[in-house]
């Protein structure tokens, strides 16, 4: 794992790093930033109670979230992430096994697909990785609030009415809030974990 950690924190914000580490890692690999399915299972059931809902992993990387919820039921999960590499290693692990998963290479901020065609979309820790350009955290550069800004605009647009969008991360809402309260919305923020807290932000489309 060390000989694929970034050199600076910021990297984690570059395609070439990722692009440079899904390179060296094998098909079989898998990482989660934050919380794995089984901690969050009952919460993620509860706020998408329709397994056919069409949901959009952002950012899926080689995280098992896709994998543990569509052996759960949520069989219409659609992958993106903007390493080329780490897309063809996914769909190339998956297309057997679960053949009604699909992987699209694309970035989050850039979206190609319609205009309100996905029930859901779900984030951890894909927009955090944005962040990790070195700033004050009190005042983000301009960067950073237009790459999360642009992600952000492009959920919504490509969320139905009534479409949710899941946010887990350990940003605190003081950091968040900004980028993700939006007319036309409601937030719900859910404190996860005792001594180390993570949270889940809810974003529902009216």
């Amino acid at each position: 794992m060390t000989e694929v950690l970034p050199e600076k924190n910021e990297e984690y914000g570059t395609k070439e790093y990722w692009d440079k580490r899904y390179s060296q890692e094998s098909e079989d690999s898998s990482f989660d930033w934050f919380k794995k399915y089984e901690d969050i299972a009952d919460l993620i059931r509860e706020v998408i109670p329709d397994k056919s809902s069409r949901i959009l992993m952002l950012g899926c990387g080689n995280s098992t979230l896709s994998e543990d919820m569509y052996d759960d039921g949520y069989k219409n999960i659609v992958n993106a992430d903007y390493s080329g590499i780490l897309i063809e290693k996914m769909r190339h692990k998956h297309e057997e096994t679960r053949p009604e998963m699909t992987w699209h290479e694309m970035d989050v901020r850039d979206l190609k697909f319609d205009s309100e065609s996905m029930d859901v979309a779900i984030d951890k820790g894909t927009m955090d990785a944005m962040m990790t350009a070195k700033a004050d955290v009190w005042d983000p550069p301009e960067e950073v609030i237009e790459n999360c800004t642009r992600e952000v605009n492009e959920v919504l647009r490509v969320l139905r009415p009534g479409g949710v969008f899941l946010y887990l991360t350990f940003g605190q809402p003081h950091f968040r809030k900004r980028y993700l309260t939006r007319p036309g919305t409601t937030l719900e923020i859910r404190q996860l974990g005792e001594a180390f807290h993570y949270y889940l932000y809810i974003v529902r489309k009216e």
